[in-house]
């Protein structure tokens, strides 16, 4: 499939899916008339790309928890210096802070429509 597909089915602008690539976190195969085709792993893998950005991480720590990921699906344990692990324990700290907020701001609005006449579109929104 070519960017503008493959844009169309993840959500993401080929803007930013040229930036992904551009950045090591996407590959695509090239047509001899130089356009990026890509299969259909590459919706889930952008999608993933996209949401671990989204969530706080920066382009650098994607690549290695997409690499961490890929590891961990193989039979032999994952290979990780200290500095590594030095700065996976910091993201992760980072993470759970994150977490924590999005969980207070996520209460506070449940509750508050909760308290009013539309209270009914958290339980929609969670029967979704």
């Amino acid at each position: 499939m070519k960017i503008g597909e493959l844009s169309e089915r993840t959500g993401i602008p080929t803007r930013m899916l040229r930036y992904y690539e551009q950045q090591g976190l996407l590959a695509s195969d090239r047509a001899a008339n130089g356009y990026r085709s890509y299969d259909e792993a590459d919706v889930e893998r952008a999608s993933r790309v996209r949401g671990l950005v989204q969530s706080g991480l920066s382009t650098r720590m994607t690549k290695v928890v997409l690499d961490i990921e890929r590891q961990c699906e193989s039979a032999a344990p994952p290979a990780c210096s200290l500095s590594l692990a030095e700065e996976l324990a910091a993201e992760l700290d980072a993470l759970e802070e994150r977490l924590a907020c999005l969980t207070k701001s996520r209460d506070a609005v449940a509750r508050y429509l909760e308290l009013t006449r539309h209270g009914d579109l958290i339980r929609r929104a969670n029967a979704a």
